[in-house]
């Protein structure tokens, strides 16, 4: 007889302490944008030692160019994708149940730097209910969730009706192209999926942004700051632009209207759920006696799904935005400033509400915490848009509370890990059915 959900709830507390051993492994599994493989090698070998087979391929980024959701990524033009593995695994249902893919990222951005981290960021520290350490809540610990939510499916013999894939993937946070979208155009497109994305359940992740980046090189004239009146000052030059883009800023949130999600996750965010922002200066050969030939300036422009927008609808706005500076300076008239648009450009996307697997997800989110669902994302991408904008296959992260995400002493929550791997495991027997 099929064990029932408060069972595997239970057998789900009583692994505890493995998903504690396996997310401590995994932090020690130095897998930076780029350079997965550590990672990747680690759940191979552990999928692999319970019996699944593991299917890992290489992207091909010729593939997936001509895909709309497809952009170089900046791991991609740093590294390639030789050697950077995927990986998936499908337990075969039994039935004619429906599919369903659990889905995590490997990659974790830097912790430098390191001195400001009170423990070794490569190694997780246990206090108390918080366990520290790079990616333990941004996301390993949700991968960690979805191995334990297996184990205890097969350790208590529950067989399902349709077939479950457990998927790790590269690169999400440059963008996730190589990875999720990878998995998809490979075949992966199941009737629905999860994220284990830190959404803080009982809050779920409904939503993210459309993101894209921008370089603008503006040009100057260089000489000698003693003779100041031969040169152009190229940084002097970038300001009115630099002002301009920020009043852009204002008007496009006094014309969009707040995303509710991305205020309830953040409430500070109210009057900036859309944001241009200024991210990196650079003065290419500078130097002190030097009148500044060149600026580069490079900026982040996001918008949420409330935005309704299109990126080539952004783009426009920015750069006519910019344009209006250029014809009112007679410099740069004559020298205009070159705009690169590189790395990230990303749709927005938001999860179908309406949705039959959505309405479940809730459910058992509620039953397993005993909290109310509340909904959080729209300021940042993530990998849940592949599935929701593009194919149709509903999708929210289900994921651990914790803090410092990308910041010096990252923690996830223990006691939300473990309800993250039991709301995966139970959504599973109630989607795909269960075989007795």
């Amino acid at each position: 007889m099929t064990p029932t959900k408060a069972e595997v709830r239970e057998h789900v507390e009583g692994k505890r302490e493995e998903l504690i051993e396996l997310l401590s492994e995994l932090v020690a599994a130095r897998s930076l944008p780029g350079k997965e493989g550590p990672a990747q090698r680690l759940l191979r070998d552990r999928l692999e030692s319970t019996g699944l087979e593991v299917d890992a391929w290489e992207p091909d980024a010729d593939a997936l160019r001509d895909h709309p959701a497809f952009f170089e990524t900046t791991p991609y033009a740093e590294y390639g994708y030789e050697g950077r593995e995927n990986l998936a695994a499908t337990v075969p249902g039994a039935g004619d149940g429906r599919s369903l893919v659990l889905s995590g990222h490997v990659d974790v951005v830097s912790p430098e730097p390191v001195a400001d981290w009170s423990s070794d960021p490569w190694e997780a520290t246990v206090e108390g209910d918080r366990i520290y350490g790079r990616g333990t809540y941004d996301m390993k610990g949700g991968v960690a969730a979805i191995v334990i939510a297996y184990e205890a499916l097969a350790g208590l013999g529950v067989e399902l009706a349709g077939d479950l894939t457990l998927q790790t993937t590269i690169e999400e946070e440059a963008g996730g192209v190589g990875g999720v979208l990878s998995a998809l155009e490979r075949g992966y497109r199941p009737d629905a999926a999860i994220i284990t994305e830190p959404s803080g359940v009982p809050t779920l992740g409904v939503a993210s942004a459309g993101v894209q980046y921008f370089r603008v090189t503006v040009p100057g004239k260089a000489a000698h700051t003693a003779f100041r009146f031969q040169g152009v000052d190229a940084v002097g030059k970038a300001v009115p632009i630099y002002q301009r883009l920020m009043e852009l800023h204002e008007e496009r949130n006094e014309r969009i209207e707040d995303y509710g999600p991305a205020v309830t996750q953040y409430p500070d965010a109210a009057g900036s759920t859309t944001n241009l922002s200024l991210t990196n200066i650079e003065v290419p050969g500078s130097w002190t006696s030097t009148v500044p030939g060149e600026a580069v300036m490079e900026y982040r422009i996001g918008w949420p799904p409330s935005a309704d927008q299109s990126r080539a609808e952004v783009r426009a706005e920015v750069e006519a935005a910019i344009a209006e500076v250029v014809a009112d300076d007679e410099w740069l008239a004559e020298h205009p400033p070159e705009i690169e648009w590189f790395g990230w450009s990303t749709d927005p996307h938001e999860v179908d509400f309406d949705s039959d697997f959505f309405g479940l997800v809730c459910s058992e989110t509620e039953r397993v915490t005993g909290g109310e669902v509340d909904y959080r994302g729209g300021l940042g991408g993530n990998d849940e848009r592949f599935y929701n904008r593009y194919y149709d296959v509903p999708c929210p992260s289900v994921g651990p509370r914790g803090n410092n995400a990308h910041g010096p002493d990252e923690y996830a929550e223990i006691d939300s890990l473990v309800e993250t791997a039991a709301i995966l495991a139970t959504t599973a027997m109630e989607w795909c059915g269960t075989v007795d």
